[in-house]
């Protein structure tokens, strides 16, 4: 199980697959944080304790390199298929275990080059 914090623009329906996968998901809207900034998202994220989950790679990429002191942060590639993206998820997950520090990429395939 994985402590997350989706951000605002992620999918609910992820969210509710991953909690099925018995991960504690908490969303930015629970948090009552919208509107926030991604550093701030990111801040939030670290004082709980969760990994971010995001649909905004390019922001958070750089949020990363800029400071990895964080609980990790799942960078995705918007899938249509709510249940395949939340299971290509956890197995990311799964196949990491201690997301401390680590930036997962999450696409609907893996490119080539990975």
């Amino acid at each position: 199980m994985a402590f997350l914090y989706a951000d605002e623009q992620f999918p609910r329906r992820v969210v509710e697959f991953l909690r099925i996968l018995n991960h504690d998901v908490l969303t930015v809207q629970e948090a009552r944080n919208m509107g926030l900034p991604d550093e701030d998202v990111l801040a939030f994220a670290i004082s709980k304790k969760r990994a971010v989950l995001t649909l905004n790679r390019r922001d958070f990429y750089r949020l990363h390199r800029l400071n990895s002191q964080h609980f990790g942060i799942i960078a995705c590639v918007d899938d249509q298929d709510r249940n395949r993206m939340a299971n290509k998820i956890n197995q990311e997950i799964i196949e990491t275990q201690n997301l401390q520090g680590k930036l997962l990429r999450v696409y609907r395939e893996k490119p080539p080059n990975i």
